[in-house]
């Protein structure tokens, strides 16, 4: 059958789901058999689901998992109408972000009301990550990193797991709150997560780049902020004296002080040319060098 025909029949499973659904509202169903009736909608609703999805018609698709799963919530079983809720967000996000996310933070509210809080944190970041590249609401997406970073923290089974992705939704606030010239924020979670990082022997290694970064937020509020952080992590993890970024830090400190733009052009295109820079170190590297007199929109090149 075509897609055409799938999307008749889901269509006629629809209107058949709804007959279902009102002929257990009456007095005698209700006494005799309206559960059953629906039970048989929800079926009929997450079959026409997948028709529509088959043709592509990804609104239908999520419209659909929506019924199923308030029919769900009705038989009180929660955690199939948590499942449909999120069948209906996978939907939706190819068609309409926002009532994407209307149908994941459904999800989110019964999984966290079951107390499974590993499930729901998974579901924010997708939130988060729609906010992102579909709605561009960064406010937004932080609020779901750090709620979904708060539910990792607060779960005690299988340490290293939650422990890396508590780090990288922390790491995703820190980022844009960096974006977002809210560089406090930013500088308290990468010392944190740095702090984390530098004792574990599989992470340790990547420590050095959340103090780096952490500086570097320093460096744009204060230059001396940065020079007494450095210091700082130095101390606390050697390690990091003899990194790359720490030995770029100190150039763009001493640049800095002196005002000469050029040295600190040539120290970050030395360090580019083994480690690419990205768009975030491109960005801070960039706000530090404006700050030097007479660079005005200078660039790194």
């Amino acid at each position: 059958m075509d897609s055409t025909g799938k999307e008749r029949e889901a269509v006629q499973l629809m209107a058949e789901a709804e007959k279902r659904v009102k002929g257990s509202h009456s007095f005698l169903r209700g006494l005799f058999g309206g559960n059953t009736r629906v039970e048989e909608a929800c079926e009929m609703y997450t079959r026409a689901a997948n028709m529509f999805k088959i043709a592509k018609n990804w609104s239908a698709a999520g419209n659909a998992f929506c019924q199923a799963a308030k029919l769900h919530m009705q038989l009180q079983s929660k955690h199939d109408s948590a499942t449909s809720f999120v069948d209906a967000g996978n939907a939706y996000k190819k068609a309409d972000p926002q009532e994407a996310i209307n149908c994941l933070n459904a999800a989110i509210d019964i999984y966290t009301d079951m107390g499974r809080f590993t499930i729901a944190a998974k579901h924010h970041i997708t939130i988060a990550e729609i906010y992102e590249a579909e709605l561009v609401d960064i406010e937004k997406a932080i609020a779901h990193y750090e709620q979904a970073a708060d539910y990792y923290k607060g779960e005690e089974s299988n340490r290293q797991v939650v422990f890396l992705k508590t780090n990288k939704c922390l790491l995703k606030v820190a980022a844009y709150a960096a974006q977002l010239e809210q560089y406090q924020k930013a500088i308290e979670i990468y010392e944190q997560v740095g702090t984390n990082t530098m004792d574990n022997p599989l992470l340790k290694y990547s420590a050095k780049e959340y103090f780096f970064k952490a500086a570097l937020c320093h460096f744009i509020v204060d230059e001396l902020n940065a020079k007494l952080a450095l210091e700082k992590y130095e101390e606390m993890f050697p390690a990091f004296t003899d990194s790359r970024e720490c030995k770029l830090l100190k150039k763009l400190l001493e640049a800095h002080e002196e005002q000469n733009s050029e040295a600190y052009t040539e120290a970050v295109k030395e360090f580019d040319s083994i480690s690419r820079l990205d768009q975030w170190l491109t960005t801070m590297l960039l706000r530090i060098k404006k700050s030097i007199q007479g660079e005005g929109d200078g660039d790194l090149k």
